[in-house]
């Protein structure tokens, strides 16, 4: 069973955990389907019950090698006040430098 069919699995019995959310969005990522891992980053850092911090810095990552240098710069930003309001500086710091490389 590969590691995708694992998180799915997993999935089947918790839809909602963030984490394995988010581990499957890393799976769509490394097999190419960046269009289907930025909608679950974003589903899930958007998410009200979730607010889950790293889904913004992926999908703004992805986002920029992609060339959606706006709609990067957007996340980050999200991300960054999300970061600070959970009181994850390190997150918010990591966001700001990607932020800062891909201009203002």
């Amino acid at each position: 069973m590969s590691r995708k069919e694992k998180i799915l699995a997993m999935l089947n019995d918790d839809p909602n955990d963030p984490f394995l959310r988010y581990s499957l969005a890393m799976e769509l990522r490394k097999e190419g389907n960046h269009e289907e891992s930025i909608r679950m980053l974003r589903a899930l850092a958007y998410d009200p019950d979730a607010k889950y911090v790293a889904g913004f810095f992926m999908a703004a990552q992805q986002l920029a090698e992609l060339g959606q240098i706006e709609e990067a710069r957007t996340v980050l930003r999200d991300g960054i006040d999300e970061a600070r309001k959970q009181d994850n500086l390190h997150a918010a710091a990591e966001m700001s430098e990607l932020l800062s490389d891909l201009g203002k």
